[in-house]
């Protein structure tokens, strides 16, 4: 290690990598404890993460084609928080004191880890290892939270990969507060094994008889899925959720894949939705609404 990078991470760095759980070798869980107390933040939102781009990347990616000014620039992106949910050896909730670190769920694709992107950050982070130094910001932000949402409401989370990891920490919320409607969790992926807290969502449905999960592989030959938009024009979504669309008692939280989400956009006055149609104009034509975010049934982050 040269002066030149102890130097750097000295003037940049305020946080250490706690744990990695590397589900395999395309997924990982990091938990990072940032140097300060962490403060109080709202279950869904995220945190922007930074790693120097003087970092060794990890073994197998492309090189880097860095200037001089690049190999000493902190890299930062923003990553949506998750959360453990359950004690380890308890079946019981984790208290918000319990977790003093960060957690992040993070996919990874090393032949796509070219350049000074988001892939170039990712590459650094899979390289990482426990004590390893990070930055994360003073503190979390966004708007995708539980605001809005009643005891007595049905709630359904729809995730692709790790879109999941918000909702971990929403739903554990949810449970805390004695959620008293019912509550779901749907999750794509393309196959089972990329499925990092499928243990969690199964103890934790045996213990609160108001929450599902529900897993489908949309890829693995041993257990077939379908798209989240698919299943909810075939009616499989809400058979497999156990939740009746109703907007007047439901509320639906996206994230994950922007195809899936199907985010629109607005231009001369006229809401245009993207090809195909997302989840957000689907479910607006069975009567929930995305906006305005005050009265909205369809929830999903606004950056």
């Amino acid at each position: 290690m040269t002066l030149e990078i102890e130097a750097l991470r000295r003037e940049h760095y305020n946080a250490t990598v706690e744990q990695i759980r590397r589900v395999h070798d395309g997924l990982f869980v990091l938990r990072v404890r940032p140097d300060a107390a962490k403060p109080a933040h709202e279950a869904g939102q995220w945190l922007l993460m930074g790693i120097g781009l003087w970092e060794p990347r990890c073994v197998g990616c492309p090189p880097d084609d860095l200037t001089a000014t690049d190999a000493q620039t902190l890299k930062k992106n923003p990553f949506s928080l998750s959360g453990a949910i359950l004690a380890a050896d308890e079946d019981r909730l984790l208290e918000p004191a319990e977790e003093p670190w960060y957690e992040f769920y993070q996919s990874f694709d090393c032949a796509q880890a070219v350049g000074t992107s988001g892939a170039a950050l990712s590459a650094r982070l899979f390289a990482t290892e426990p004590g390893a130094r990070l930055w994360v910001d003073d503190e979390p932000r966004g708007s995708y939270t539980l605001r809005g949402v009643e005891p007595q409401q049905d709630v359904l989370f729809l995730a692709t990969g790790t879109g999941e990891a918000p909702h971990n920490r929403m739903i554990a919320e949810l449970l805390r507060r004695g959620h008293r409607g019912r509550i779901t969790s749907v999750v794509t992926v393309r196959q089972k094994r990329d499925l990092a807290y499928a243990d969690v969502h199964a103890r934790l449905a045996r213990l609160f008889d108001n929450y599902r999960y529900a897993c489908v592989a949309t890829r693995d030959a041993s257990a077939p899925g379908q798209r989240l938009q698919a299943m909810l024009e075939s009616g499989a979504l809400e058979e497999a959720a156990a939740i009746r669309l109703d907007p007047s008692s439901c509320h639906v939280f996206l994230c994950g894949n922007w195809g899936m989400v199907g985010r629109p956009r607005t231009e001369n006055d006229r809401r245009l939705y993207p090809e195909p149609p997302g989840m957000i104009e689907l479910l607006e034509r069975r009567g929930l609404n995305a906006e305005p975010p005050e009265d909205a049934h369809i929830h999903f982050e606004r950056y």
